[in-house]
């Protein structure tokens, strides 16, 4: 409130005033009255500003509403609905749609929505810092999905005690499907693979066609017969109801079936080696290749969905100091910024990479690292290996992508074999 303490300041009465002063005052209030009213009315019929709060634009997807479960009977209240490769499932894509249609808050974006599982043994490790080392592991998994809003599940129990080893990752894809009906995707991670790019993601546009996604080189399965064709450490499947007799054909060939003897027989005769998940896997791509699997499978060779840790660690060092060079040039990608719009200077470096290539022999970085091979928790690495040797790549592996999500909180480590030591970042890094 102001206050006038004027001395010489007093309110003016009629009798200073003439009268047509006073007509005039009037006037002109009116006309600016009127014209108020009109402008106003005009600003709010035009899109540009009017202040309409069912708009989208530009705003993020509603929240989950993850107090609401309408007292609708879904599939979950079947008796004889299960969570187990021995309870089959019919007609759930018609399900899964039923669900989405009485929680449409998850509806937005359904399409596109990924599930990680990944998991490992529910008992203490054998090697020599291996809980370390997968506890590393699922850190760097567990930062990729915070900045790019995915969700995870770590299961560390065998879910069916018939199919132990490698093939519990079937058991625990299917229940994730079943829990999981807002996700569209679900992206099965082996403990030991590793996010060596925090920016990357999913291209899942190119995969509209496909429900079933393995990196890997097809000339290698189809040509040459050869289980080594694909890894089934990172794999991405579609939750469909193919998907969930897929599932039950390939658990078909595992220690759970009475099938498993014939196909151990037809496995080794066909690849020349063990019934494992990821020969059975090759089988199915090379079996039905032009028919009902085949054509919904991909083998992916665009990017390294699964890289083979001998063929990148080496070359990690190289591609910092080419992202580097891109950054001294690129003022934006060094710009500060908070971690949950890590995304947008993802898409900003895309121009910078067009020339990098991909996979072997490029300078853009790896999406995901495997460490096949050395086994961190039973400590049974392959013999080619040394156990040293696999814990200073695997450590060259996890520093570099640390580095990564570290930088949005002002540190990064200068020494990629050096896991404890980091160094404060400046203002406008690496100018």
């Amino acid at each position: 409130m102001v206050v006038f303490s004027h001395a010489n300041w007093r309110k003016p009465t009629i009798r200073t005033l003439d009268r047509p002063s006073i007509f005039l005052a009037g006037a002109v209030t009116a006309l600016l009255f009127l014209w108020a009213f009109f402008f106003l009315s005009t600003l709010d019929s035009n899109p540009i500003f009017k202040n309409n709060n069912s708009c989208k634009c530009n705003q993020p997807d509603p929240a989950f509403d993850l107090q609401s479960d309408p007292p609708v009977t879904t599939f979950y209240d079947d008796p004889s609905f299960g969570y187990t490769i021995d309870k089959r499932i019919k007609n759930w894509d018609h399900k899964r749609k039923l669900w989405l249609d009485v929680h449409p808050s998850f509806e937005p974006k359904s399409k596109d929505r990924v599930f990680i599982v990944t998991g490992s043994k529910s008992t203490p490790c054998k090697g020599p810092a291996g809980d370390h080392y997968l506890l590393r592991f699922y850190r760097n998994k567990v930062d990729y999905c915070r900045i790019h809003g995915y969700d995870i599940f770590y299961n560390n129990v065998l879910l069916d005690p018939e199919m132990p080893s490698c093939w519990a990752k079937i058991a625990a894809v299917r229940a994730a499907m079943v829990a999981h009906p807002e996700a569209e995707w679900i992206w099965w991670l082996d403990e030991d693979a590793v996010f060596t790019d925090m920016e990357y993601k999913i291209p899942f546009h190119k995969y509209k066609d496909y429900n079933f996604v393995v990196h890997g080189w097809p000339k290698e399965v189809y040509e040459k017969k050869s289980w080594l064709g694909l890894n089934a450490g990172s794999f991405l499947i579609r939750n469909c109801q193919w998907s969930l007799d897929f599932l039950e054909s390939w658990a078909d060939m595992g220690p759970r079936s009475e099938n498993y003897e014939k196909w151990a027989g037809v496995l080794s005769n066909v690849f020349k080696h063990e019934n494992d998940d990821q020969t059975a896997l090759a089988y199915l791509l090379l079996k039905d290749h032009e028919k009902w699997y085949g054509k919904k499978m991909l083998i992916e060779t665009g990017y390294y969905l699964e890289g083979y840790w001998v063929l990148i660690v080496d070359t990690l060092k190289n591609i910092t100091e080419r992202y580097l060079e891109i950054e001294t040039r690129a003022g934006m990608l060094r710009r500060r910024h908070a971690e949950m719009v890590s995304e947008r200077y993802g898409l900003l470096r895309e121009p910078s990479l067009k020339d990098a290539g991909n996979e072997y022999g490029s300078w853009r970085r790896p999406f995901v690292t495997h460490f096949a091979g050395c086994q961190p928790c039973n400590g049974k690495h392959n013999p080619v290996f040394t156990a040293k040797g696999c814990r200073n790549a695997m450590n060259k592996a996890l520093n570099f992508a640390d580095n990564q999500v570290l930088r949005n909180y002002g540190f990064v480590h200068r020494n990629l074999s050096d896991s404890s030591v980091v160094s404060p970042l400046p203002f406008d890094y690496p100018a």
